[in-house]
C-alpha cells in the first residue's frame, strides 16, 4: 500500500500500458532523436466517449492556440521594453529582412533561433530589447516598377505589410513599436546629415572610378544587373565593359589600422580573419622608375625589396594613367584590345588563381633604381589599379605569379634569394622563402630578412624610395546611379562648384510624382526636371541637384542606433538612450555579410566617435553566425525562384514546430540543404509533449502552488529528479552557445523518460510536478505558444515567458553510480561500475580486482595504474 506521501501518476488502462511498451522501444538517445525522430500517435483512454468540448480541449490544435496566445500577447504588449529601465539591459539584434515580398524559410532559419535565444534571456532575468525594421531600398523595387507598373514605393510598403503579417506569425517577440524602415524620409534624413558631415571633414569626396557600362543602353549597372560569366547586360545581352565616371566616396581606408583591432570584439574567428585579409596592411617599401627615353615614371609598392635585383619586367594595371603615354606605336593596336578585353573582367575574375597569367608588352621599358638595367614594361590583368600603386615589379624567380609571366613570355628568370644548399641551378619553381641574397651586388651573402631592412635604409637614403604601409582596402564607393535610394544631398553651383544641401533643408525628398521607370536602365531622377532643381546655398542661384543615391549599406551602418528613437526627427540619435543601450550586447547574422556590412558598421561607428556623438568604438560586442538554408545546393532567392514558403507548414503543422523543426536539423551555424522529412517527426514529438502534459493537468495541484515537503522515496523518484536537473543543464549550456539541435534532442529524450515514468513507475508528486514545470520552462522559448497554453492549463501564472528559467542544482543532476573503462596496455578489457563518489584509491583497487584484467596481466606487476576521473582507468605492463 502506498503512503500518503506517495501519490501514484500511472496511466490507466491497458491501451495506454500496451502503447508504452510500443513506444519504449522507439526511444533512441539524443543523438539518434537529433537525426530523426520515431514517436507514436497518442491513444485515447479507453474510457467513455468525451464531450465535443472535453474532447476539443485534449486535441492539440496548433493554429487555433498559436492565433490566441499572439493576440493576447500583443494586446498585453508583452514584447515591448521599457527603455528607460535599464537594469540588467540587452539589446539583442538580429540583421533585419529586405521586403522581397514573402518570408522564405531561410528568413525564419536566421529569426526563429534568434527569438529563442532572447525568450530564454528574457528568462534569466535579462531586460532584453530586440527590435526589428526593413532594409527598404534597393534595386528590385525598380525592377519591379519596370516590370509590373507599380511604383517602388508601394511595392516596397505592400511587401512590408506582408512580412510584418508573417513575423507576427512566428510568435517573434518583435519591439514593433520601434520599427525602422529605411525607405522613410524621417530615417534616410539622417544618412543625408551624415553625409554633409564626413563631406565637411574630408570623409566624403568624389572622384573617377570604374563603373559596369552598357555601351547600348549607355548606362550604368548595377552588380546584380551583369549577367553570367560573359558578364552581359540584363536587359540587351550587350557585353558589358567598364567605364570611368566621377563617383562619391567615404574615406574608410582613414580608420584602417583601427579596423584591424578587435580586442574589445567576442566574434567568430573567420570574420575576424575576413576583415583582417579584406583590410590587407603590408608594410614595405615605394620607390620610382623611370621610364627609359622620357620624362614618364611611375611607382612600385613591394614588401619584397630585397628581391629587387631579380626584377626582369614590370607590369602596369591595363587601366594605368601611363599605358596610353607610353605605349608605342607597333604595339598600340595589341595594347588597345588587351585594356578593352580587361574592362570586361571583374576584379574577381582577374585575381583567381586558376586564371593564366597573360598581358601585352607595350613597347617601353623603365630602369631597374637599384642596378640601371632596362627592364620591359607590360600590362597584365592581374594588376589592378585598386590596389598598391597600380605598378609591379616582375621577380619571376621569387614570385609565383611572376614566376608563370616569365615563364609563359620568356623573360629571364634570375635568382637573387638562394635556397638552402643551392648550387646555382635553374629553379623549378618560384622561391618564395626566406634564403641567402645572391646577384645583389654589395647585398650578396646577406640574410634576406635583413636585406629587406637593408635596401629599404639604401633606397631612402638615395632618394629612391621611402618605407611604406599599404592597404588592400578601398574607400567605400557609395555612388548608385539609381533611384530607390537615398539621395545624396549634393548641388553643383556653376559658380561656387559643389556644395552640401544645407540641414534645415534636409531631407532631400525622392519624388514619388512624375517618375518615369523605362528599361533604359537610366535613373528616373536623371529626367525628373523638378528634382533636379536645386538652390546653391551661396549665392542662391540655381544649382543642379546631385542624381546619384547612396549604397543601401549607408542604410544598415547605423540602424541600431535608431532603434532607440525611431520617431526622434529633431536628432539623429538619442545620446541618452544610446550611452545606456549600446553598443549592441549580441548581434546575429550571416557570416556572408563579413567584409561589407559588418565592416561598413564598425567605420561608421568610428566615424560617430569622432563627430562627438558616442563615446565607445565598436557597434556590436558579441556576433554569432548562423547558417544559411540553401534548396539544391544554392541559396533561396526570389529571383531564382527557389524559395520555400513557410506559411503552409505553419498553416498545417503550426509555428511551433516549424520554429523547432528549423532547430533541430543541426548546428545552428551550419545550415544545409532544406529538407522536410523530419518535420512530421518533430510535430508528433510537440503531440506527446500535449498528450503528457493534460493528462498531468488533472492530477494533484497547479504549478507553482507548494504542498507539503516530503523526503523523495528512493529508486524511481530519485531518478526522476536527476533527470530532470540534468536536463534543466543540458538545456541551458546548449542555449547559451546557441547549440539548439542540441537542447531539442534533450528535451525529447527527456520527455520520453518522462513517459515512461508515468506509465511504469509511482512518483512523488512534488517530483512529478517540478519535471513538468521544468519542460514547460525549457520547451517556452522554442516552442512558444504551445508552451504558454500548457503552462496556463496546469493552473501556471501567467505569461510563462515571464517565469523565471529553471536552476538546476549539481547535487541532484549527479549520478549515483559511474562505469569506467578499464585498459591494459591501451585496450579495453573490463568495464566496472563504482559508485559516483569513489575515490581514486578505490577506483584503482576495483580495477586491479577484475577478473578480466588478471587474466590480461599474466601475472605480472603493472608498472603504472593511471585514473582519468569518470572515463577510465589505464594499467600499464611493461
Amino acid at each position: 500500500m502506498k503512503s500518503k506521501t506517495t501519490r501514484s501518476v500511472k496511466t490507466r488502462g491497458k491501451t495506454k500500458r500496451a502503447g508504452a511498451k510500443k513506444d519504449g522501444k522507439q526511444r533512441a538517445s539524443a543523438e539518434a532523436a537529433s537525426a530523426k525522430v520515431n514517436t507514436r500517435k497518442a491513444t485515447q483512454e479507453t474510457s467513455r466517449p468525451a464531450a465535443p468540448e472535453e474532447e476539443k480541449r485534449k486535441r492539440y490544435i496548433a493554429t487555433e492556440i498559436e492565433k490566441k496566445w499572439q493576440a493576447r500577447w500583443e494586446a498585453d504588449h508583452l514584447w515591448h521594453t521599457d527603455l528607460q529601465n535599464t537594469t540588467n539591459k540587452f539589446f539583442f539584434l538580429t540583421m533585419y529582412p529586405y521586403p522581397s515580398g514573402d518570408l522564405h524559410i531561410g528568413h525564419w532559419y536566421a529569426m526563429a533561433p534568434s527569438d529563442t535565444k532572447v525568450r530564454y534571456l528574457r528568462m534569466t532575468g535579462k531586460n532584453v530589447f530586440f527590435p526589428i525594421g526593413f532594409d527598404a531600398f534597393g534595386l528590385p523595387a525598380e525592377n519591379a516598377a519596370i516590370k509590373r507598373g507599380i511604383h517602388p514605393y508601394k511595392w516596397t510598403m505592400d511587401n512590408i505589410a506582408n512580412m510584418r503579417r508573417q513575423l507576427h506569425t512566428m510568435g517573434a517577440t518583435f519591439d514593433w513599436e520601434r520599427e525602422v524602415v529605411t525607405c522613410d524620409p524621417r530615417y534616410y534624413r539622417w544618412n543625408q546629415w551624415f553625409f554633409v558631415e564626413m563631406f565637411k571633414r574630408g570623409l566624403a569626396y568624389k572622384k573617377m572610378a570604374a563603373v559596369d557600362w552598357c555601351p547600348k543602353d549607355q548606362t550604368v549597372l548595377a552588380r546584380e544587373q551583369v549577367i553570367g560569366p560573359e558578364r552581359l547586360c540584363e536587359r540587351c545581352d550587350t557585353p558589358v565593359v567598364k567605364k570611368d565616371l566621377e563617383q562619391w566616396f567615404l574615406r574608410i581606408t582613414a580608420y584602417a589600422d583601427e579596423l584591424l583591432d578587435f580586442t574589445h570584439l567576442d566574434w567568430p574567428e573567420k570574420v575576424k580573419t575576413l576583415q583582417s585579409n579584406w583590410i590587407g596592411r603590408s608594410e614595405g617599401v615605394q620607390f620610382t622608375m623611370q621610364v627609359a627615353n622620357s620624362n614618364a615614371s611611375f611607382d612600385v609598392f613591394t614588401t619584397r625589396q630585397d628581391t629587387v635585383f631579380g626584377m626582369t619586367f614590370a607590369v602596369l594595371a591595363p587601366e594605368h594613367t601611363l599605358v596610353e603615354q607610353i605605349t608605342t606605336p607597333d604595339r598600340k593596336g595589341e595594347v588597345e584590345a588587351y585594356v578593352f578585353k580587361t574592362r570586361r573582367e571583374t576584379e574577381i575574375d582577374r585575381l583567381s588563381t586558376e586564371k593564366v597569367r597573360d598581358g601585352v608588352f607595350t613597347g617601353a621599358y623603365a630602369i631597374n633604381p637599384m642596378n640601371g638595367a632596362r627592364v620591359p614594361i607590360w600590362i597584365g590583368d592581374y594588376v589592378l589599379t585598386t590596389y598598391g600603386t597600380g605598378a609591379i615589379m616582375g621577380v619571376p624567380a621569387h614570385d609565383e605569379r611572376d614566376y608563370d609571366f616569365a615563364q609563359r613570355y620568356g623573360l629571364g628568370i634570375p635568382v637573387v634569394i638562394a635556397p638552402p644548399n643551392w648550387t646555382g641551378e635553374p629553379l623549378g619553381a618560384a622561391y618564395t622563402e626566406p634564403g641567402t641574397m645572391v646577384n645583389s651586388g654589395e647585398f650578396d651573402g646577406m640574410d634576406s630578412e635583413r636585406g629587406k631592412a637593408e635596401i629599404a635604409k639604401v633606397m631612402e637614403e638615395r632618394g629612391i624610395g621611402k618605407r611604406t604601409v599599404n592597404y588592400r582596402l578601398r574607400d567605400w564607393l557609395i555612388s548608385r546611379q539609381r533611384y530607390w535610394g537615398t539621395p545624396i544631398p549634393v548641388v553643383y553651383c556653376p559658380e561656387h562648384g559643389i556644395q552640401t544641401v544645407p540641414e534645415d533643408e534636409l531631407p532631400v525628398v525622392l519624388p514619388l510624382e512624375g517618375v518615369e521607370f523605362v528599361p533604359t536602365g537610366e535613373s528616373p531622377l536623371v529626367k525628373h526636371k523638378e528634382f533636379q532643381y536645386g538652390k546653391c546655398p551661396i549665392c542662391g542661384r540655381p544649382a543642379r541637384r546631385e542624381t546619384d543615391t547612396m549604397d543601401t549599406f549607408v542604410d544598415s551602418s547605423w540602424y541600431q542606433y535608431d532603434y532607440l528613437d525611431p520617431y526622434n526627427i529633431q536628432v539623429p540619435i538619442n545620446r541618452a538612450r544610446t550611452e545606456t543601450w549600446l553598443p549592441v550586447d549580441q548581434y546575429t547574422g550571416g557570416v556572408e555579410h563579413a567584409v561589407m556590412h559588418l565592416l561598413y558598421t564598425r567605420f561608421w561607428t568610428k566615424m560617430m566617435r569622432d563627430l562627438g556623438l558616442i563615446h565607445f568604438d565598436e557597434p556590436m560586442l558579441r556576433l554569432y553566425n548562423q547558417g544559411t538554408i540553401l534548396t539544391g545546393g544554392m541559396r533561396m532567392s526570389k529571383s531564382r525562384g527557389n524559395v520555400v514558403a513557410p506559411d503552409p507548414y505553419v498553416q498545417s503543422l503550426g509555428a511551433d514546430t516549424v520554429r523547432v523543426y528549423l532547430m533541430f536539423i543541426g548546428p545552428w551555424d551550419q545550415g544545409g540543404d532544406w529538407d522536410d522529412s523530419g518535420i512530421g517527426g518533430v510535430h508528433r514529438w510537440l503531440q506527446r509533449v500535449w498528450t503528457l502534459v493534460n493528462e498531468t493537468a488533472g492530477e494533484g495541484t497547479p504549478a507553482g502552488k507548494s504542498t507539503e515537503r516530503r523526503d523523495l522515496a528512493p529508486g524511481d523518484e530519485r531518478e526522476l529528479r536527476r533527470k530532470t536537473h540534468q536536463t534543466i543543464k543540458r538545456a541551458t549550456d546548449d542555449m547559451e552557445g546557441f547549440r539548439f539541435n542540441t537542447m531539442v534532442a534533450a528535451l525529447m529524450e527527456f520527455t520520453n523518460y518522462l513517459q515512461k515514468a508515468r506509465e511504469t513507475a509511482s512518483v512523488n508528486m512534488e517530483a512529478w510536478r517540478e519535471a513538468i514545470n521544468s519542460l514547460l520552462l525549457m520547451l517556452a522559448p522554442s516552442a512558444p505558444h504551445l508552451a504558454e497554453e500548457l503552462w496556463s492549463r496546469i493552473g501556471g501564472p501567467y505569461s510563462i515567458h515571464q517565469q523565471a528559467w529553471p536552476k538546476w542544482d549539481p547535487k541532484l543532476a549527479a549520478e549515483e553510480m559511474m562505469t569506467l573503462a578499464v585498459q591494459v596496455n591501451g585496450k579495453v578489457r573490463d568495464r566496472i561500475e563504482l559508485p559516483a563518489g569513489a575515490t581514486e584509491a578505490e577506483v584503482k583497487q576495483a580495477a586491479m580486482a577484475s577478473a578480466n584484467v588478471h587474466r590480461h596481466l599474466e601475472g605480472k606487476a603493472p608498472a603504472q595504474v593511471i585514473y582519468v576521473p569518470g572515463r577510465l582507468v589505464s594499467i600499464v605492463v611493461r
